[in-house]
Parts: C-alpha cells; sequence; structure tokens
C-alpha cells in the first residue's frame, strides 16, 4: 500500500523513516517507544507502523541477535495473510537454523506458515477491517483470517553474479566456464561494490517483482544484512561503484537499488542490547544512515531482561537491611527446624550476604538499563522491546518473539 502524503512528508531531510504518530503530541518522544523503565504498549488490533514499507532491512551489532529479529518480523509481516520474503546475505545459513531446515539453495523457498492465532494474538485483527480495507488483494491473492507464508532465500555472492552477467550478457555455458576458472570470486573479491550491487539488488528486485495478474509476488522483503559496522558502506552502492562503472549495466543497476533503497518503502532497522557497546554501535549506526540519507526505520531492542526487583526496592539496596532479610527469610520459613530467634538467624545467615550481593548487582544492571534506554530514546525512534528467552530461541521462542513485534505495532 502506498505511503499517503502526510505519512511521506514525516520522512526528514536526513532519511529518518517516520510512521505515522512518530511523535508524541506531549514532546515525550516516538509514539512506537515504550517510556523509560515501562513496559511496551500492548497495541493489537491497530495498524502496525510501517505502511506502506516494502523492504525492511534489519542490522545490529554482532551478538544482538539480528537474524533471529529479522526472522520474527518476517513471521509478523505475514500474519495478517500475506507473503513475505525473508533473505540472508552472509553465506551463514542463519535462517535455515532458526526455522531447523536444511541448508537454503539459491531459491526462494517457503519455510513457514503463520497465523495471528499462532502468535497468540486475537483471530480478529481489528486495524484493517476497522478502516475497511480488505487483506483478500495481499500478494497471491490470499484470503483474509487465513494466515499468512514466509518464503526464504540465501543469496549466493556467485550465483547471483552468474545470474546478473547471463541477463545482461547472454553468457549461457560460458558463464559456467567463468565459474570454473574461478573468474566470478576474483570479480567479487577486487570488486566488493559489485558484490554489495549484486546482493541489493536481489532484494530490491524481489520489493518490486509483480506477477502475470500484476499482484506484487510479496507484501514484504525482510532483509537480515551485514552488521552495522559495515552497513551503510553496504547499502550505499552508488558510491562504492562510482570508480569502477560510471556507465553501462553494473552503473544502471546501482542507480535502481539506490532508488529503492532512499525511497519511501524502505525502512532500515537497528537491533540492539540494553549494554553499553551496543547501544553505541546503534547510535553511530543512525548516524551514519543519516549521513547518507538512508531510511532508518526502528530501533529493535532484544534480550530484555524481566525486572526481578521493583523501583523502591533496587533504591533501597545500598542501605543496610541485613536484619530485615534476616526476618524475611525466616518468615518464609527457610530457618529449618530452628525454634528460638537466635537458632533461626544462625540458620539464615549464610543466605544474607550472597542475596544482597545479588541484590546489588541487579540493581547495577537496572541503572545501567535505564542509561542505555535514555541514549536510545535520544535518537526519537520508534522503539519495541523484545524478552530475553530463558529457554533459548526453538521455533517456539521464534513465533512468541514474532507475536510481541506484532502487539508493539512493528508489524
Amino acid at each position: 500500500m502506498a505511503r499517503t502524503p502526510d505519512q511521506a512528508a514525516r520522512r526528514d531531510p536526513g532519511g529518518a523513516a517516520g510512521p505515522r504518530g512518530t511523535e508524541d503530541p506531549e514532546g515525550g518522544g516516538p509514539a512506537g517507544a515504550a517510556p523509560e523503565d515501562a513496559a511496551p504498549a500492548d497495541r493489537t488490533g491497530e495498524d502496525g507502523d510501517w505502511e506502506g514499507v516494502r523492504l525492511h532491512v534489519v542490522s545490529g551489532k554482532g551478538g544482538t541477535g539480528k537474524t533471529t529479529v529479522a526472522a520474527a518480523l518476517a513471521l509478523a509481516l505475514a500474519a495478517e495473510g500475506g507473503r513475505t520474503l525473508l533473505i540472508e546475505v552472509e553465506g551463514r545459513q542463519g535462517i535455515a537454523e532458526l526455522f531447523g531446515i536444511a541448508a537454503l539453495p539459491y531459491e526462494e523457498r517457503r519455510i513457514a506458515t503463520v497465523s495471528r492465532a499462532q502468535l497468540g494474538l486475537p483471530a480478529d485483527g481489528g486495524g484493517e477491517r476497522r478502516a475497511g480495507r480488505s487483506t483478500a488483494g495481499k500478494a497471491g491473492g490470499k484470503p483474509a483470517g487465513g494466515g499468512g507464508e514466509v518464503f526464504a532465500l540465501a543469496i549466493d555472492t556467485e550465483q547471483a553474479l552468474l545470474e546478473y552477467l547471463d541477463m545482461f550478457y547472454k553468457l549461457g555455458r560460458a558463464g559456467k566456464a567463468l565459474q570454473k576458472t574461478g573468474f566470478v570470486d576474483f570479480a567479487t573479491t577486487i570488486a566488493p561494490g559489485v558484490r554489495d550491487v549484486l546482493l541489493t539488488g536481489k532484494a530490491c528486485e524481489a520489493a518490486r517483482r509483480k506477477g502475470a495478474d500484476g499482484r506484487r509476488a510479496y507484501d514484504a522483503i525482510v532483509m537480515d544484512a551485514p552488521p552495522t559496522g559495515r552497513l551503510t558502506r553496504f547499502l550505499n552502492v552508488n558510491s562504492e561503484v562510482a570508480g569502477l562503472a560510471r556507465f553501462g549495466p553494473i552503473h544502471s543497476q546501482a542507480q535502481a537499488v539506490m532508488r529503492v533503497l532512499k525511497s519511501p518503502e524502505t525502512a532500515v532497522h537497528l537491533v540492539t542490547l540494553l549494554e553499553e557497546m551496543p547501544v553505541q554501535e546503534t547510535v553511530d549506526g543512525f548516524t551514519e544512515l543519516r549521513e547518507a540519507a538512508l531510511p532508518v526505520g526502528g530501533v529493535l531492542v532484544n534480550m530484555v531482561r524481566p525486572p526481578i526487583l521493583d523501583a523502591a526496592a533496587v533504591a533501597a539496596v545500598d542501605g543496610d537491611h541485613r536484619e530485615e532479610v534476616a526476618l524475611a527469610l525466616a518468615d518464609a520459613g527457610l530457618g529449618g527446624r530452628a525454634r528460638t530467634g537466635a537458632a533461626v538467624r544462625a540458620a539464615v545467615e549464610p543466605l544474607i550476604d550472597p542475596l544482597l550481593e545479588q541484590a546489588r548487582e541487579h540493581a547495577e544492571r537496572v541503572e545501567l538499563e535505564r542509561e542505555q534506554r535514555a541514549d536510545l530514546q535520544h535518537l526519537k525512534l520508534p522503539t519495541y522491546e523484545l524478552p530475553l528467552l530463558s529457554e533459548g530461541v526453538d521455533l517456539g521462542g521464534l513465533y512468541r518473539l514474532a507475536g510481541e513485534l506484532k502487539r508493539q505495532g512493528a508489524a
């Protein structure tokens, strides 16, 4: 669905993608962001923040779980009955591992179906139907309420270059000869900009592709992009190939890619943790994207740990609370069979210092996370929080994360 004029106007000259309701009228920051130290708002039934965006680029510092978040976003975007293509470009087969399937070939392949019910959401989404918009016209013509599909593509640089050469130069069997002589590896090594044009170009082509019936092949594309440290260079393909090709097919391809990447149909989302280094890299990545006039989307805070102590308890940690802790332990029956006060105290004494130390460590972590949240809020971007899954991310956990993104309006 095309972005409306007022939505398009929310994209500032620096390239920040602005969803509907980006600014809180009270000046409290992005509407999609949770207030400091507050739980994310449940927006089940509302339309998602990124209406009109077809290409979602997901990046983050290594170790933040960007591949997991990209996969969860792809599921969330398909839950209303659409078709989403999830693309990886680093050759790690991370998507196959997440979904528990065999390594992906260089072809688009369905890897999952998804419905609102599978994400733990009410069957009636409300948002689109309240606004009088049917989901029956989505890519592939899937009916409303029938669930959606996620397809995946692991882009192989060598195959992509051969495909590109055959498309523009009709090499046919000669392409196989180039592959055997090592030309493909040579070309992408000495000209890394060409490699990035091929990778981003494949995603942009999928975002614009239409079938014989005139419908889009996919409602959304989610790209699991390189880490933020090299994201801007990866996306800014025009500058990368400027010294290699000032005209011809590669130059034209780079320009076509940049038209998509800098359009309102693209949003670059940054995955982070509430830790100093990932947050700093997110801030730096945001600045680089703005300087390159690339469309910044939202911030996805991953692995958020639940609060153990309330604010009052955290504030009281620094005081001398040995007696209170001893009494609480005794009241909880941790004094064992001891009956007298002295015996109970002796029984619980070994537990007091470890508990107080854990409380102090928790208070320090809460304060650090508060500081990191404040730094992220200064970016004034829609922010979404995903919980730390203590049991790890299996397929069920992936659907749970997708449901969280859907509830918070990220899809």
